[in-house]
């Protein structure tokens, strides 16, 4: 049997009883370096032409990032030549630092730098395997021979950065598989590398920790970082970067529980691409920030070419439930929370703090439109489809109208097996209450009211042959009521109506919406005309209207 789990063994967390990071909050975004023009970009099944990288490149840019990692020059003929293509083409902004990878090999060092020449700064990128499976089964070497590779990298890339005084060097080294690594070597290496560069005279380093390999819990990694970062030299003098992949799903987390534990910079991905599982995502992490009120120091604004961009250079589609960037993140189909968010919407004045229920971000800073927030299908409920009618329609309707439409949504939806757009919506609101029946149509009334009761003259027809009716009650609805059953020998009774006024600009001024009772069926209907009189006394002609064509059908149906 293949799949047993105990060919696995679980991983030994680190006995810390000072742990301080718990209790720390994330105030201020970490520097930021994007690596999707390297690490990205080896995890594509098709790696990424220059017109691509390029494009990616200057996406980067306009988001803000400040470091890019733009490929492995020494190990590919296209980074190296895209790394030239930026330098002499002068396409790095002033205030952008690139940074490049290299193992630690001084042959490869060598041809890095030759990658570099005329670049006015960099971050040189050096790492070496020091993981207990690395050393042991792999490079078959005790600790000291992998110090020493660190070592000599340390020193072949001080040596080459000399050779070039006017360009602002960053050194940066990574124990890759920091995570799989004991923590007492791992500060062995740094400090041994340190040495070589010595932050503390005034050289810019920074040392990488990456969970090449996600191996535990993010709180296990938190422990890892601060138990690093209190026992290595030069503390003060240099920054920790973090390095987190996916292979738990907790890259984001242990990133964040990183900077916690004293972390400084963040590498990854946009959007997550990355091997494997893929790559702590920058747009997740940023935006957590961004809802909580801490600036992200990134412009992720236009999530809309972001995800274009994205996708057209990776030929990755983009999960719809990603975090803030999937199409139906911020779409709500279930009717508790459709309605839980228009209610919150209401009530929202323009200068609150952000509190709506369902939705930690404003969907618009990330140019969603509120479009997208509502969409219907036979999960959705009365809160939803009232949204997109009031929203896309101006028609609002009394709560009894609001839940049996609701139903007739919900059955169409059932019926279709999938969503339903706002045209559709208004389409069969439309053809369910407000078709006015053949002969059916108000074409005058005149009301007078005595201190007792309104009487109500009503003419309605098709335009060529019309009808006249005549009531008396307590008011013109209950009038034109009585008319009819009169007329027709029927039983009727109105209960509920409901009428409001409509925004300047439309055709119609008022809508009425109404429920009766005729010989104990429900019907129900609206109208719109230009005063709520009109509207009312078209709404009820609807709706028996519509009673007598269908009762006419039925029994045509029962005849043949």
């Amino acid at each position: 049997m293949s799949y047993h789990y105990q060919k696995y063994r679980p991983f030994t967390p680190i006995n810390k009883t000072d742990r301080r990071w718990p209790g720390r909050v994330i105030r201020q975004a970490p520097t930021w370096c994007a690596v999707d023009l390297r690490d990205g970009n080896q995890a594509l099944v098709k790696p990424m032409n220059v017109v691509q990288k390029q494009r990616l490149f200057d996406l980067l840019v306009d988001c803000g990032f400040k470091q890019i990692e733009i490929g492995f020059p020494a190990a590919s003929q296209p980074d190296f030549d895209f790394c030239r293509k930026l330098i002499v083409e002068e396409r790095i902004p002033d205030d952008v630092t690139i940074q490049v990878l290299t193992q630690a090999r001084p042959e490869l060092i060598a041809r890095t730098y030759d990658a570099l020449k005329g670049c006015k700064r960099a971050i040189v990128h050096v790492y070496n395997s020091t993981s207990t499976v690395q050393r042991k089964q792999v490079f078959r070497l005790d600790q000291a021979g992998i110090k020493a590779i660190a070592v000599e990298g340390a020193e072949v890339v001080k040596q080459h950065a000399a050779r070039y005084p006017e360009v602002d060097w960053t050194f940066q080294y990574s124990p890759e598989s920091f995570t799989g690594t004991e923590l007492e070597f791992a500060v062995e290496v740094i400090d041994a590398v340190n040495q070589v560069w010595r932050p503390d005279q005034g050289q810019k380093v920074i040392i990488n920790l990456p969970a090449t390999v996600e191996m535990a819990t993010p709180n296990v990694f938190a422990d890892q970082v601060e138990w690093v970062s209190d026992r290595v030299q030069y503390r003060e003098h240099f920054q920790i970067s973090l390095h987190t992949h996916n292979d738990r799903g907790c890259a984001v987390a242990a990133a964040e529980l990183g900077v916690m534990a004293g972390a400084d910079r963040i590498e990854g991905t946009l959007l997550g691409n990355g091997e494997r599982t893929g790559n702590m995502d920058l747009v997740t992490m940023a935006m957590n920030l961004y809802s909580q009120g801490v600036d992200p120091e990134l412009d992720l604004s236009d999530m809309h070419r972001i995800i274009s961009t994205v996708e057209s250079c990776t030929e990755i589609q983009v999960h719809p439930r990603h975090p803030y960037a999937g199409e139906l993140v911020f779409t709500a189909f279930s009717g508790s929370h459709q309605d839980a968010i228009r209610k919150c919407l209401q009530a929202r004045q323009p200068d609150d703090i952000w509190d709506v229920a369902y939705l930690p971000i404003d969907p618009a800073d990330l140019g969603r439109r509120y479009e997208e927030v509502v969409r219907i299908n036979s999960q959705s409920g009365k809160g939803g489809v009232t949204h997109i009618l009031e929203r896309d329609y101006n028609i609002s309707l009394p709560r009894w109208l609001q839940v049996e439409f609701a139903q007739v949504v919900q059955q169409q939806a059932e019926a279709t097996g999938g969503e339903i757009d706002s045209f559709t919506i208004h389409k069969l609101f439309n053809n369910t209450y407000a078709r006015i029946p053949l002969g059916w149509q108000l074409r005058s009334y005149d009301l007078h009211r005595s201190e007792s009761d309104v009487q109500a003259r009503v003419e309605f027809g098709d335009g060529i042959v019309n009808q006249v009716v005549q009531g008396q009650a307590h008011g013109a609805v209950e009038a034109l009521a009585a008319a009819l059953e009169s007329r027709l020998g029927i039983t009727l009774q109105v209960e509920a109506y409901d009428e409001f006024a409509l925004s300047e600009g439309t055709d119609a001024n008022a809508l009425a919406c109404i429920r009766v009772l005729i010989n104990n069926q429900e019907t129900s209907a609206v109208a719109t005309e230009e005063d709520t009189t009109s509207a009312t006394l078209q709404a009820l002609l609807t709706c028996v209207g519509s009673y007598m064509e269908a009762a006419a059908k039925l029994a045509q149906q029962q005849a043949s």
